[in-house]
């Protein structure tokens, strides 16, 4: 966790213990407020009484929810790999597939979900494996689009470690093609991102056949 994030938001947290596990989540009690009043506004203008009891807490819950689901806007994912980064010789591809994603479109605030394949070939450095999918959600933890996602998963990847070569690809459902709009409960969106050795024909293949395959 970043310096900003946990300076801003450890004004208070919410525990809840259950055999023996422990949650603890952090917000930031003035952001909560202002949100919670917009979202009282907004759910009085779509004709519901904000006052009724399954409605009364509901604008602080979405607050705290939103806040929760844009907290990548806090992390910074290059610290997040400087981290974890050891000095290796090893040279081929490493890869950490069906990574889950969840993510809120920029257009309509809507949910897509889906997975991440990300691999890259070192050069010098390797990273810890968690530090792959916390890149992740460091990104997808925004407001975005999944073109954009892919590329800035990818770039942060490049740009830190410098690695021979990075691929990504992402598959998502996205809510706001499947609540609203064209209904369409089934399409699944793919992007993919490139760099260095994985422009190569054969070492792209090899990805795709390594993403493609149930190994496990």
């Amino acid at each position: 966790m970043s310096n900003t994030l946990e300076n801003e938001l450890k004004t208070m947290a919410e525990k809840d213990t259950h055999e023996g596990y422990e949650r603890i989540d952090y917000y930031n009690n003035e952001k909560i407020d202002r949100l919670s009043a917009h979202y009282s506004s907004i759910i009085t203008e779509l004709g519901e009484d904000v006052n009724r009891e399954g409605l009364e807490k509901t604008p602080e819950r979405v607050a705290k929810a939103m806040q929760y689901l844009t907290h990548g806007y806090d992390l910074d994912p290059a610290a997040i790999l400087k981290s974890a980064m050891f000095k290796e010789d090893h040279s081929q591809m490493v890869l950490v597939k069906d990574i889950e994603i969840y993510s809120m479109c920029e257009h309509h605030m809507l949910p897509f979900l889906g997975k991440a394949h990300i691999a890259y070939i070192p050069n010098g450095w390797i990273v810890g494996l968690s530090k792959i999918p916390r890149v992740v959600d460091a990104f997808s933890r925004r407001l975005q689009v999944q073109e954009r996602l892919t590329d800035q998963i990818k770039n942060c990847i490049q740009d830190t470690l410098n690695p021979l070569g990075v691929a990504v690809v992402i598959e998502a459902k996205h809510l706001c093609m499947q609540m609203r709009g064209i209904q369409k409960q089934n399409s699944v969106t793919t992007t993919s991102s490139f760099t260095g050795a994985f422009e190569k024909d054969s070492t792209r293949k090899e990805f795709i056949d390594l993403i493609s395959a149930d190994l496990y």
